[in-house]
């Protein structure tokens, strides 16, 4: 038999041998437990870790396997009432009616006496499964037969709940894991041959088929193919992507068989950082869930005391003292004792929250960063590549109403075609593919200035506003009151228009400003642009408060302004260049994680499809979060206070006490898992 370790969090406080450990194990959720680690036997087949020593065989049940002990207590327990009360039994007596009524009991007593025996000789005195048999042992010991049975059961349909709730929720990770597969199709020697993934090496060329997804990250060599990407960004509109390009594992081949030459391996894929980061995240727990935890640790001993208290002191105190009845009251304060609503439904609420996240594109990684999203008052932003694409475009076409705007498009195009500038790339982008009928003689670029050529004898500039002047070519552009990259062009010797070219604002830039504006958040933005485009940018998207021309220690000190009057800060950039800022920064929020592993290291939250709509959204599920983990705190603690009071004086049942457990507990579920019901699009 191998020795038992304890598994214990970052506090030092014990993990195995509680109830919170069981159901997660029973779940194939081990993963979600703090303290859990790629060591502990996760893998893509989901193998248990044999750690705690434990026997939990239940996590391939079905939910029929799963519930059938409490249908056999429920039938044998309804059975014994109704020849109590109503169908009367002559041989229903004495020792028949104690033995059905263990009958009744075993099915779902036996598996939590055995967990409370196996948690004490390992030093896990205060479980709820020893609360548990405490309270319905003594409630045999007293005759309360049915009460006993009926307590344990109850406890025993809660668990499977709590089971399949830990289920769903990992549900999310499972989703992910399906993404990437085990096997993939390489080209080896002109013949396919399918392989592990994991064994494919850098170079090899995959073959991917329609409706395959691809096992690693690499390049395509195919001309063209289109892609499901939900799995990485949350967004399943198809990606059409070129000859050349970057493909990701996770990426689903939607139409042609494709051929996709590998660059990364299996390990070090954009998927596979993806899904440690979501299996790792509940490791970093919000402040109100170590809380809980602590709390519950102290609070079940005092429990325990006060329940020894509640049945002893009266001994000397009350003339008329009955032990039985007294008793009776002490397990009831036992029972309705048990933390269970706390310690399962506050850890499932803040995970589904990251579940939920996830689905959307958006990868947190800790729970206590949901909770510091939900407070964020002040969300400060870069602009390039954060609300704009980070690739420029033609803004503006202002060619002489004279002349024939396609035509001279068309000659500027094909004079660009002769530079590599950005500026080039972006107006053929515009005008289209290069009429090559065009016949360029003479050309010539002119450092700092622009381009010169000559068609059909006519002299064609493109450039800024110093090439007009050394050409002496007069023109009417106070370029003052053009923010934007401007391409002056002279044609035959005359003025014949400008280009002006920006980067392009991302199409849910200005929705996602209005957005957070609604939430009572205020938008910020730092850039080392230059001001006038800033401030441009700005007043497109309705940023009033925007800077441009600075320095990385620029945006410290601004950032230090705001934190200096005791406001939340989310920083919005690329996580690398703004480290600084990120550091200082309450959370820092990388956009684009899915082009550079870099951020997903960095960053708090990573949004994968770089889409600025995103971050209220963030926001928007760290508030629910923390909203339904407040509303159980609320539920568990009320319910628990007026019931455990009612117990001590006598007026409450173990009915009362099952209620105020188990119905909690349950109801405390059910919120916690709406949040992965939720559409926060």
């Amino acid at each position: 038999m191998k020795q038992h370790k304890h598994i214990y969090d970052a506090q030092g406080r014990q993990l195995c041998c509680t109830q919170e450990e069981k159901i997660y194990t029973k779940a194939h959720a081990k993963e979600l437990l703090p303290g859990h680690h790629e060591r502990d036997g996760h893998n893509h087949e989901h193998e248990d870790s044999d750690d705690d020593g434990h026997d939990h065989s239940g996590g391939d049940q079905s939910a029929f396997q799963m519930f059938l002990p409490a249908i056999i207590s429920l039938l044998l327990l309804l059975t014994a009432i109704a020849f109590d009360n109503w169908i009367i039994q002559s041989w229903f007596t004495r020792w028949v009616r104690i033995v059905w009524y263990i009958a009744a009991y075993l099915p779902v007593g036996f598996p939590v006496m055995k967990e409370a025996v196996e948690s004490m000789g390992k030093g896990e005195i205060f479980s709820e499964f020893l609360l548990m048999s405490i309270a319905t042992i003594g409630a045999f010991a007293i005759k309360q037969y049915p009460e006993a049975v009926a307590v344990m059961l109850f406890y025993a349909i809660g668990e499977v709940f709590q089971t399949l709730a830990v289920k769903r929720a990992k549900s999310n990770i499972k989703a992910l894991l399906d993404q990437r597969p085990d096997e993939v199709t390489i080209i080896e020697n002109d013949q396919p041959k399918t392989v592990k993934a994991e064994d494919v090496n850098i170079g090899s060329i995959v073959q991917l088929k329609p409706g395959e997804k691809l096992g690693l990250d690499g390049e395509l060599i195919s001309d063209t193919a289109s892609f499901n990407t939900a799995a990485l960004t949350g967004e399943s509109k198809p990606d059409t992507k070129q000859k050349g390009e970057v493909v990701l594992a996770g990426m689903i081949n939607l139409n042609s068989v494709s051929l996709v030459k590998v660059t990364t391996a299996y390990t070090d894929s954009k998927l596979s950082k993806i899904l440690n980061l979501v299996q790792n995240a509940t490791a970093q727990k919000a402040p109100t869930e170590l809380f809980i935890r602590k709390f519950a640790k102290i609070y079940t001993p005092i429990v325990v005391l006060l329940a020894v208290l509640i049945c002893l002191v009266p001994m000397v105190l009350v003339r008329d003292y009955v032990f039985n009845d007294w008793l009776y009251r002490a397990l009831v304060f036992l029972v309705i004792s048990c933390p269970c609503a706390l310690v399962i439904s506050i850890p499932l609420g803040y995970f589904g929250g990251i579940g939920a996240a996830s689905r959307n594109g958006i990868l947190f990684k800790g729970s206590n960063f949901l909770d510091i999203m939900a407070g964020i008052k002040n969300v400060v932003m870069d602009k390039t590549g954060t609300l704009t694409k980070g690739v420029f475009k033609v803004q503006e076409v202002n060619i002489d109403p004279l002349l024939n705007k396609d035509e001279i498009m068309q000659m500027v195009n094909v004079l660009e075609s002769k530079s590599t500038h950005p500026v080039a790339t972006a107006i053929h982008e515009y005008v289209g593919e290069i009429n090559h009928g065009i016949a360029l003689t003479n050309v010539e670029e002119i450092a700092g200035h622009g381009l010169k050529a000559s068609i059909n004898g006519k002299e064609l500039l493109a450039g800024n506003l110093k090439l007009l002047d050394k050409f002496k070519i007069e023109h009417q552009i106070d370029q003052s009151e053009i923010v934007n990259t401007l391409i002056a062009i002279a044609y035959d010797g005359k003025f014949a228009g400008y280009i002006t070219i920006a980067d392009e604002l991302k199409e849910d830039a200005g929705d996602a400003i209005q957005q957070l504006k609604s939430m009572n958040v205020t938008p910020t933005m730092l850039s080392g642009d230059k001001s006038t485009v800033v401030k441009m940018v700005a007043g497109k998207i309705g940023i009033e408060n925007a800077f441009g021309d600075l320095l990385p220690e620029d945006k410290v000190n601004k950032v230090k302004e705001i934190k200096a009057r005791n406001e939340s800060v989310a920083f919005v950039g690329d996580g690398v260049n703004d480290a600084p800022v990120v550091a200082l920064s309450d959370a820092g929020i990388a956009m684009g994680g899915l082009g550079s592993d870099a951020t997903i290291e960095t960053a708090d939250i990573v949004i994968q499809d770089d889409a600025p709509s995103k971050i209220p959204i963030a926001i928007h599920i760290g508030k629910k979060t923390k909203q339904i983990v407040w509303q159980n705190i609320t539920l568990a603690f009320i319910v628990k206070a007026v019931v455990l009071v009612l117990g001590a004086g006598g007026l409450a049942t173990m009915w009362e006490a099952v209620f105020a457990d188990v119905g909690v507990a349950l109801l405390a579920i059910l919120n916690a898992i709406r949040i992965q019901r939720m559409k926060f699009n």
